[in-house]
């Protein structure tokens, strides 16, 4: 694979694309299973399956939607239902949790309704749904990029305030914290992250990259900082490995990228039970 990447551009396009998912996507899912909300990941990824869908159906209707890349107006769907989301957890304070339902259920209703004005699948749809690796083009590579550069310096930037609210945000608060904003440009990352992500490891499987990684890292590591470094190099693994898995077998990369995240996962679990089985020495 290694030359057939020097060879040709859409999977060295891909494989750099897959190593920046593998770095942002764990890193900010660190933050969202801290906080409890890993299903938001879900919600989003359905919400910008009705933007795919949306722009695929427009693109065939109207010649002013023909030659935009999809992944736009994605991104503006996962945007403006993070926004959404955001506004009912402030209607249902005391129910913070229904918003993720609502949202989800929406984004599902809304890419059926497009999926079939468009007369139902087609390979585009499909390789936005689990992957491919030969779809990301230069221009989602950029695309790509600047969503990685703007999320680790949000990141490093915002950091104590995250943890902060991740960890006890009524301290936060009290702090003198601006936590709605903290929180919607948290939402906002989030949805980015989810669109751009979807390219390689495809919007059905996007949730999975940012939980697993993060849930194996949670077993050994030993504070907040460390379980982040866990969570990208077991998202790296598991990108480079679903990649070069995926281009071998001929298989859309999301399937082989959560199934090796899931393989190691299993693995963590089984050392740290071997390990806490252990007896202790001298007894």
């Amino acid at each position: 694979m290694i030359t057939a990447i020097f060879s040709y551009e859409f999977l060295r396009n891909t494989f750099i694309t897959g190593l920046l998912i593998g770095l942002i996507a764990p890193l900010l899912g660190t933050f969202i299973v801290v906080r409890r909300l890993s299903l938001i990941a879900d919600a989003l990824s359905h919400v910008t399956l009705a933007g795919i869908a949306a722009s695929l159906f427009l693109s065939k209707k109207t010649l002013l939607f023909a030659g935009i890349n999809p992944l736009y107006l994605g991104m503006g769907f996962s945007v403006l239902g993070s926004i959404f989301i955001e506004r009912l957890r402030m209607v249902y304070k005391h129910y913070q949790e229904l918003a993720i339902p609502i949202i989800l259920s929406g984004g599902i209703g809304f890419a059926v309704i497009f999926i079939s004005l468009a007369e139902g699948f087609n390979t585009d749809l499909l390789s936005y749904l689990f992957g491919s690796v030969s779809a990301v083009s230069r221009m989602d590579l950029y695309v790509i990029l600047m969503i990685s550069v703007i999320v680790i310096l949000v990141i490093i930037l915002l950091f104590k305030e995250l943890f902060l609210l991740s960890f006890d945000e009524e301290h936060a608060k009290t702090s003198g914290i601006p936590a709605k904003v903290i929180h919607f440009i948290f939402m906002v990352m989030i949805a980015l992250v989810i669109a751009a992500s979807m390219r390689v490891v495809g919007i059905l499987l996007v949730s999975a990259l940012m939980t697993l990684p993060v849930a194996a890292s949670m077993r050994i590591a030993r504070g907040f900082k460390q379980t982040i470094l866990f969570s990208i190099l077991f998202g790296e693994i598991s990108v480079i490995g679903g990649l070069i898995s995926a281009f071998y077998l001929d298989l859309a990369p999301g399937g082989t990228i959560v199934m090796i995240a899931i393989a190691i996962l299993l693995i963590v679990i089984g050392y740290k039970n071997m390990k806490s089985k252990r007896p202790l020495k001298g007894m």
